[in-house]
């Protein structure tokens, strides 16, 4: 019995190992053309992305010297993106990142580390600034990029006969298994005029777009024959995607479909999503005897942050009476750091001034010191109108909380500032908007104003005694030809 079960034992050791050496792994499935279903989950791949909101993603653009490597979210919804820019080829954007549609703010950050991390939910409140992407600059076209994988139509379905796009192989990501495809780059472009007012130079696009690119007509692709990669699971969700693009070399998107927290774009932006609605009665009252309360409240001091024009990032500090209808601030442009524009409104206009920084309060450009007490002789220039965006805010601030007829406000949320919560109240038309940041006493603490730059400007009040606001010095008057 033993031998018996020693021989069957060798036997099937022998028969194992021949079995072992004459086995070998079935051949890959060749590449193909795409079936029809397969053709409609990649036409449909944009569709998903806008209903599913938002996802998490990483990007790696370009190579050696001039990469660049992007960490944050995407949400399609709402045209937004937030990220953490770094690589070697980060430059001037190396730091925070949001973009709102074709407006874009940064929060430059010349010392973080090289390799970028998931930036914080909640983003910090200061340092962001509105700035212009340079013609060419290889950032442009990976914003567009990201923001273009969005649509509320699907595109063209690329599984039409002699079609490019074909079935590559099977593969398995964090998110399951999935289909990795070959096709032309389908992503929104912007349709010929369509370019949204106050969009950069280097043209954006919006989310949302139906201008897709024609299957079969890209020009850049991952690959020799100058196709994109998809790696697209059952559901038509897009998971990874390879590609080259001109001016910047090639890029890999990551998307992470499970991390997609819902993202607050910062003040510049217009802060938080809420829900729009009719004031109630108790809101309509506060709002309705908020003139009569800041001017029994006297004064206030006032911290001014600006983003305005295309790239022109303003702050300023200095007081507001509503007893005198007067305003006195010192202005700093963080491009010009080392010069101040004393701004003075009362009853006789809005006067300005420029002068060295040292002259005109000190502090540094991004948290400017309040404007002297005297103001200095020097070359002011009145004007009766409120000019530009700066003057506007100013003037409505000075305004006393005249928000208009009644019934003309819309509560847009509720929010947080300097500790108290207030009732975000805006009035205005689309070209006029503005916002007034209510307590519940009824006490005004931020006003805002949206920009020619598209952008949203703050004027932010912490009620104080008002020192005396001594007129500028007029220039004296000439004397009349002929008078002794």
């Amino acid at each position: 019995m033993l031998l018996l079960l020693g021989l069957t034992a060798v036997t099937s050791a022998t028969a194992l190992v021949l079995g072992l050496l004459s086995w070998a792994p079935d051949p890959p499935e060749p590449a193909r053309p795409l079936t029809l279903a397969e053709g409609e989950r990649l036409a449909a791949l944009r569709v998903t992305n806008l209903r599913d909101l938002r996802a998490g993603v990483r990007v790696t653009a370009g190579v050696d010297a001039t990469r660049i490597e992007l960490v944050g979210w995407v949400d399609w919804s709402r045209s937004l993106l937030y990220l953490d820019v770094g690589g070697p080829g980060a430059g001037a954007e190396r730091g925070l990142l949001q973009r709102a549609g074709s407006v874009l703010v940064i929060r430059p950050d010349p010392a973080a580390v090289p390799t970028p991390a998931a930036p914080p939910l909640v983003p910090p409140a200061d340092r962001w600034r509105l700035h212009r992407l340079m013609p060419g600059a290889s950032l442009v076209p990976v914003l567009d990029l990201l923001l273009g994988l969005a649509a509320d139509r699907p595109d063209a379905a690329p599984a039409a006969p002699g079609s490019a796009a074909r079935w590559i192989a099977r593969d398995t990501m964090a998110g399951g298994p999935v289909d990795l495809l070959q096709a032309p780059l389908l992503t929104g472009t912007p349709a010929a005029g369509s370019t949204t007012a106050g969009s950069t130079a280097a043209g954006s696009t919006t989310a949302g777009s139906t201008a897709a690119q024609v299957p079969g007509s890209g020009s850049a692709g991952a690959e020799p024959d100058g196709q994109t990669r998809y790696w697209l699971d059952q559901d038509a969700r897009l998971h990874k995607l390879v590609t080259r693009l001109p001016g910047v070399g090639p890029v890999t998107v990551t998307l992470h479909r499970a991390d997609r927290p819902t993202l607050r774009p910062v003040d510049a932006l217009g802060g938080r999503p809420g829900l729009p609605r009719a004031l109630t009665d108790a809101e309509q009252r506060r709002l309705d005897r908020l003139p009569a309360r800041l001017r029994a409240q006297g004064g206030a001091a006032v911290t001014l942050t600006a983003p305005t024009g295309t790239d022109t990032n303003l702050r300023g500090a200095g007081w507001l009476s509503w007893t005198t209808r007067t305003a006195y601030l010192a202005v700093a442009d963080l491009g010009v750091p080392d010069r101040r524009t004393l701004v003075r409104r009362d009853a006789a206009g809005l006067a300005r001034a420029d002068l060295p920084a040292a002259a005109g309060g000190g502090g540094t450009a991004e948290a400017p010191g309040r404007p002297p007490l005297a103001p200095p002789a020097g070359p002011w220039r009145v004007s009766r109108s409120v000019g530009d965006d700066v003057g506007r805010l100013v003037d409505a601030a000075v305004a006393a909380g005249s928000v208009g007829p009644r019934g003309a406000a819309v509560r847009i949320r509720e929010d947080v500032t300097a500790g108290r919560t207030v009732d975000v109240v805006e009035v205005g038309s689309a070209g006029a908007r503005l916002r007034y940041w209510v307590d519940r006493d009824g006490s005004l603490r931020r006003l805002e104003l949206h920009t020619s730059g598209k952008a949203w400007a703050q004027l932010d009040l912490q009620p104080a005694a008002v020192p005396r606001l001594a007129p500028v010095p007029r220039p004296a008057a000439k004397p009349r030809p002929g008078a002794r």
